[in-house]
């Protein structure tokens, strides 16, 4: 899928040893608006669903942000309840798309993740980054909360870190402090150093068993089978608060910072 510049992309590519990758972009810092996040949720899935596949890794483009998180040109023209759990349901379809796939998924986070872009690198299996990957759930600056992306997030670095970055909200955490809290595998100095890393990788999961692969991926998720109906609850309240003035008030302060 290809969109033009303003409204951003997700692109695939599969190789003859049967590596997937999945790029998505978009001109504001890589923050997504509903098109591109249901894209990116049905690529996820068609790939896992692909025999051809054995791996799966996930990036963005560009060479800042990883993801800002939610579009807030979007979020700012939400105005009734339908269309907020719509638009917060993206982030959750992407959390349970990389969830529910047999196939393992590599996260490649080179730069600065916000909101559901932490969301998304919790969301994968094995998340390697560079050091300038630092990270900010900033939901409650804006008047909402993490309650999405929370159940991921939670599950990777524990309620605790969790906790630490929802309440933190306009704090930065730094990359080292996301691969001590157990977001990130390891972190490298440049995107060139993490890219031989994750296709090393990538390479030897291609050639182990399917099967023992799918089958650890579905252990290491086990508790998480009630998400399909958590997350869209979790989107309900979000779009429910995104309507209250002082959101809506929020919003705009942050986007004339």
């Amino acid at each position: 899928m290809s969109l033009d510049s303003n409204h951003g992309y997700v692109n695939f590519s599969i190789d003859d040893i049967g590596i997937a990758k999945i790029e998505f972009g978009h001109p504001m810092s890589n923050s997504l608006p509903g098109k591109i996040l249901g894209k990116l949720a049905e690529t996820i899935i068609d790939l896992g669903a692909n025999d051809q596949v054995k791996v799966i890794i996930l990036s963005s483009g560009g060479e800042k942000s990883f993801c800002a998180g939610a579009s807030f040109d979007e979020l700012i023209a939400i105005k009734d309840l339908d269309t907020g759990k719509a638009f917060f349901s993206g982030f959750a379809n992407v959390i349970n798309a990389c969830r529910k796939v047999p196939k393992f998924i590599i996260g490649r986070v080179h730069g600065k993740a916000v909101g559901g872009g932490v969301g998304i690198a919790s969301a994968v299996d094995y998340c390697l980054a560079t050091k300038y990957a630092d990270v900010k759930l900033s939901e409650l600056a804006v008047g909402i909360g993490p309650f999405v992306v929370g159940p991921a997030v939670e599950r990777k670095i524990g309620l605790s870190a969790m906790s630490e970055l929802a309440i933190n909200a306009t704090e930065w955490r730094s990359a080292e402090w996301a691969k001590k809290k157990g977001l990130f595998t390891d972190i490298y100095d440049t995107s060139e150093e993490m890219d031989a890393e994750i296709l090393r990788l990538a390479n030897k999961l291609a050639k182990s068993n399917p099967e023992a692969m799918a089958q650890l991926k579905s252990i290491f998720w086990e508790g998480t089978e009630h998400w399909d109906i958590l997350l869209v609850e979790r989107a309900a309240i979000s779009g429910n608060l995104v309507l209250s003035d002082f959101t809506v008030n929020a919003i705009h302060s942050f986007k004339a910072k």
